[in-house]
């Protein structure tokens, strides 16, 4: 059986993951039976739609082919976090974003979503990209989930306060369209996690706006004070919500479960290593996958196999 794991983020960790990507090939022995990765999401500089996580800045149009090229390639789509929950009808015919989904739109890549309209407007004009339901759509009631379930998604990713009531995991359906996001930083029953998205989408939006008019003064993204933000991998073991390796392999596995999401889009590489070191290598590798990764990324400035 395949065991998924979907990464954080092909444009801010794109030499991490693609290094990570021929380390697994290349050594597979060094990894738990099956491991896969089963896609890296994420969002390219200054795209209105993306959601989850602010990202500002630019980016070249051939960067943004390489970026694509060099994944698909390896039969690793690039899943998009679509997710602003403020967009409005007249967003949608955002020229960057068109113009990224063209570029992507070959079958493998993907969208994830949380705005109807918007996935209304992408299965209308993308129709050949796989549609995610985000976990930004908070869903906790769980007949609601089932009919989520139920729709034409490829995926969707529940919200993490299932992740260990084994009562509901148990008996949901579609265990293999269900994705669990397994190191979360926030809080159980977070108050606050709702609006913490709408900030990042007004920011996002505004960002935009303020790229067009190509102002020399540096954009500031809308405060939102979050310590969980902040938070290592080995500061999260703790949560409630945490699932540990031994737990996906002996409890949610057998289950029927297969996708998992691995979180860290705004911290650093080292972080993001040390989860997939966590999750993905046997305990007697881990200390070795590590060094050799680390190696890498410290020796070769462009890494393109």
């Amino acid at each position: 059986m395949e065991i998924k794991f979907h990464l954080p983020d092909f444009m801010r960790h794109f030499r991490l993951n693609l290094t990570f990507a021929e380390y697994l090939r290349k050594y597979p022995h060094k990894f738990r039976d099956g491991v896969k990765i089963g896609s890296v999401y994420g969002s390219f500089p200054n795209m209105t739609w993306n959601g989850g996580r602010y990202l500002q800045g630019q980016c070249d149009p051939r960067i943004l082919r390489e970026i694509l090229k060099q994944l698909n390639q390896r039969g690793i789509p690039c899943r998009f976090t679509l997710t602003n929950p403020m967009l409005t009808p007249e967003h949608l015919s955002d020229p960057f974003c068109n113009a990224v989904l063209k570029a992507a739109d070959n079958g493998l890549n993907e969208a994830i979503v949380f705005s109807p309209m918007l996935e209304d407007y992408i299965r209308e004009h993308f129709p050949s990209m796989p549609i995610t339901s985000s976990t930004c759509k908070q869903i906790e009631d769980y007949d609601e989930l089932c009919a989520e379930l139920d729709k034409d998604y490829s995926l969707v990713v529940l919200d993490y306060n299932f992740n260990n009531n084994f009562e509901v995991l148990e008996k949901l359906p579609h265990k293999d369209k269900a994705e669990l996001l397994i190191n979360p930083c926030c809080e159980p029953a977070c108050k606050r996690r709702a609006e913490h998205y709408r900030s990042i989408g007004r920011s996002q939006i505004a960002l935009t706006e303020h790229m067009m008019k190509r102002s020399e003064t540096p954009y500031a993204p809308e405060p939102f004070q979050c310590p969980c933000m902040l938070k290592t991998l080995y500061q999260t073991v703790d949560s409630p919500l945490h699932i540990s390796p031994e737990a996906i392999y002996d409890k949610y596995v057998p289950m029927g479960y297969c996708n998992f999401k691995i979180e860290g889009r705004s911290v650093p590489d080292v972080n993001v290593l040390e989860n997939y070191v966590y999750y993905m290598a046997k305990p007697e590798y881990k200390d070795e996958v590590r060094l050799d990764i680390l190696l890498k990324l410290t020796r070769e400035k462009k890494y393109f196999m």
